[in-house]
């Protein structure tokens, strides 16, 4: 086995006794995970699960669909991986033959393959291009975006997706370092960033552009309309009984969860499993520092309505 193979199979998703103890199906159908990245959950959930229970494992990052079916080829036709963005959760199901699902999961975060090595620009490492998407085949890059978005917008983009403090700072400099070349690697926005804020105004704890590649990558992405989009289909999907997890990093995106979640409570079909989102102990935060910002929230349906 080579050593990125080793790696890949080493690799601990964020929260991974927390999901397969609340998500873990009781009864046999269908498991989605709507981001199976490099498949680590879906394992999980697979090992801890009849062999009546099978999974539709989708993302919309190629790569990852590739190392997943890696990772998860022994369990041969219990899984089916498919291509595609959790905002078509319905469509693609329906594709797969899915009518509903005992257990629904969504995981926001990048995987650590994302960062590390993906080329594509999601960290601040080695002047890789300004890329950022999930699916390198569609839409537009974040190269596009930082060169064609006017000052304001982009104040606007750093300040919503990112909760930047120096939004505008950051914006302006963008926008006078691409009058004289377009930015076009991870470098040239790393060094915006840095000309544009203060150095005693720099965080302590995290890179200073921390915030500014958060907020393009998920602007690049759609990343809150698509989970605004896929919470309802997500779920009509489930079966009864069945429960729906969703791991946020971002507090815009534990907003839009927690409001759809209490909204669905209201109406009765639906209840929240905990009372408060479920965080990352502090070995699991030592052990990966990624894991800090994560919070779990879990639905289940009604089993009569």
């Amino acid at each position: 086995m080579s050593e990125p193979e080793r790696k890949e199979l080493a690799h601990l998703p964020v929260l991974a006794d927390e999901v397969t103890f609340l998500l873990r199906p009781r009864h046999p159908g269908w498991v989605v995970d709507g981001t199976v990245g490099m498949g680590g959950h879906s394992e999980r959930l697979l090992d801890a699960s009849g062999e009546r229970v099978r999974l539709l494992g989708l993302d919309a990052d190629r790569e990852a669909l590739g190392r997943a079916g890696r990772r998860l080829a022994r369990f041969g036709d219990r899984v089916v991986l498919r291509q595609g963005s959790f905002r078509r959760l319905a469509a693609l199901a329906a594709e797969s033959g899915v009518e509903d699902a005992v257990a629904i999961l969504l995981d926001l975060g990048l995987s650590s393959h994302q960062l590390d090595a993906s080329g594509r620009g999601f960290s601040f490492k080695g002047g890789e291009p300004l890329d950022m998407r999930f699916d390198p085949m569609s839409g537009q890059t974040a190269a596009e975006l930082l060169n064609h978005l006017s000052v304001e917008e982009l104040a606007r983009v750093l300040a919503n997706y990112g909760e930047e403090r120096h939004a505008r700072r950051i914006a302006r400099r963008i926008g006078e370092r691409r009058r004289v070349a377009p930015l076009a690697t991870t470098d040239d926005l790393v060094l915006a960033v840095k000309e544009a804020v203060p150095r005693r105004a720099w965080p302590h704890r995290v890179h200073v552009a921390t915030r500014t590649f958060q907020a393009i990558r998920m602007a690049v992405n759609e990343e809150l309309e698509a989970l605004t989009e896929a919470l309802p289909q997500a779920t009509q999907l489930l079966a009864r009984g069945g429960r729906l997890g969703v791991i946020s990093f971002h507090s815009g995106e534990d907003r839009i969860v927690k409001r759809s979640f209490r909204a669905l409570q209201h109406r009765g079909e639906h209840v929240e499993v905990e009372p408060s989102p479920v965080v990352p102990g502090p070995d699991e935060i030592r052990h990966n520092p990624r894991a800090r910002s994560a919070k779990l929230r879990v639905l289940e349906r009604a089993v009569a309505a």
